[in-house]
């Protein structure tokens, strides 16, 4: 009777067809290699992809920032004509308050005139409201009423200085005289103007005649 051993045909037919170790370590080194490649192309990609964003966002910033340049530019531009309007707004404002002041000072000094009184010169200090006032009148009272009159205006400080009252003996008075009862007297008068913002005095304050 014969005997066929079946059992160890497929064992050899097993280490037959059986991968060593060694390939099966280099294949899946080899796996490992490949999906290692893949993993760092995907990354590679995935880092492309966000620079590339991240410098078309810089070119947008960029655009955006240029044209802020030119609205800051425009901005500072306006500030600097608003300032400048500004400045003129307020050199034309007190030049007109500079203007009213002599305008009503000399309006002032015409209503407080007297008879036969009149005025040769009138002169302002620089920077002050100091004003000298030179003129010629017959009487001593017109000279005295004149002052009076300035300072019951309200417009000058109290009290009014008479500065000098003398004979006026030149040809043009020895004119004057001759038509009139009086002798010609002349004098200077100093007075100091008040400011917009001075308290004026009540009008009808009685004040002190002066003479010689």
């Amino acid at each position: 009777m014969i005997r066929v051993n079946l059992i160890a045909e497929r064992k050899v037919a097993k280490k037959k067809f059986a991968f060593p170790i060694e390939q099966q370590l280099t294949t899946v080194c080899g796996a490992i290699v490949v999906a290692g490649v893949l993993v760092c192309g995907w990354r590679y990609w995935l880092v492309g992809h966000e620079a590339a964003r991240l410098a078309a966002d810089i070119a947008k910033a960029q655009q955006e920032t240029a044209s802020l340049k030119a609205v800051i530019a425009q901005v500072h531009d306006y500030e600097e004509q608003k300032t400048l309007l500004q400045q003129r707004v307020e050199l034309i404002e007190q030049l007109r308050k500079d203007q009213t002041g002599p305008v009503h000072m000399l309006d002032e000094i015409s209503r407080s005139l007297p008879p036969m009184l009149w005025l040769t010169q009138i002169k302002q200090t620089p920077n002050s409201n100091e004003v000298l006032i030179d003129g010629r009148s017959n009487t001593l009272t017109s000279i005295s009423d004149f002052v009076g009159g300035l300072e019951q205006s309200g417009y000058f400080q109290k009290s009014i200085e008479i500065v000098s009252t003398t004979s006026d003996t030149s040809p043009t008075a020895e004119k004057a005289a001759a038509a009139t009862t009086g002798e010609v007297i002349k004098f200077q008068i100093k007075a100091v103007f008040k400011t917009a913002g001075e308290p004026k005095a009540v009008a009808g304050t009685p004040t002190t005649q002066r003479g010689n």
